[in-house]
C-alpha cells in the first residue's frame, strides 16, 4: 500500500530519529525538510514573522515533490519529517499529493524535554530556538498526537505503527 507520512513536531522532540528508524522498518524513503531548507538556503527567518516564512517551506515542498512522487509511484512509502509549524505547508503537500493516502503525526514533549534533547545533539540549536519552534508548532495539532516524553525511540515507533496499515 502506497502512502505518505507527515511527521511533525518541535525541535528536539525526536522527529528525525523516529522518522529514520521508521523508514528502515517500512522500507520507506525518509525526506528531511530541515535538510532541504538548509541546502537551498531557505532556512532563514523573517524578522517580522519571527520565523521561517511559509513560502520557504512551500518552496522546499516544490523542490522535493518530483522525487517524492517518483518514490510513491513505485509503490513505496515516503516519510516527510519537519516542524510543519505553518498549516499552509501541510495543506500544500496534501493538495499536491491528493491521489495518495496520508497519515500525519504530531510528536509532543514538554519544552524542557526538547531543550534537554537538543543540548545532547552534535549540532545544538539552543534554548531560544527550541522555545521558539516549540511555541510555533504548539499553535495547532494535526493528525495523531504522540507524546514522546519518557519513551524510547522504539516505543514511540511501536505506537506509530499501530496507526498505520500493515
Amino acid at each position: 500500500m502506497t502512502y505518505f507520512i507527515i511527521m511533525r513536531g518541535p525541535l528536539g522532540v525526536g522527529k528525525s530519529a523516529i522518522s529514520e528508524n521508521l523508514a528502515k522498518i517500512l522500507n520507506a524513503e525518509h525526506i528531511s525538510l530541515d535538510k532541504v531548507l538548509e541546502k537551498h538556503n531557505l532556512d532563514k527567518g523573517d524578522e517580522k514573522l519571527g520565523c521561517i516564512p511559509p513560502q520557504n517551506f512551500i518552496r522546499a515542498d516544490e523542490l522535493i515533490l518530483p522525487y517524492a512522487e517518483s518514490v510513491l509511484k513505485k509503490g513505496r512509502i515516503v516519510i516527510f519529517d519537519g516542524c510543519f509549524y505553518h498549516r499552509e505547508q501541510i495543506d500544500d503537500l496534501l493538495t499536491k499529493l491528493k491521489e495518495y493516502r496520508n497519515y500525519a503525526f504530531t510528536l509532543k514533549a514538554p519544552l524542557e524535554v526538547c531543550i534537554q534533547r537538543d543540548a545532547g545533539r552534535k549540532r545544538v540549536y539552543g534554548d531560544g530556538a527550541a522555545a521558539a519552534v516549540h511555541g510555533l508548532v504548539s499553535r495547532f495539532d494535526y493528525g495523531t498526537l504522540i507524546d514522546t516524553s519518557g519513551k524510547t525511540i522504539e516505543a514511540t515507533i511501536k505506537e506509530i505503527l499501530t496507526h498505520l496499515p500493515r
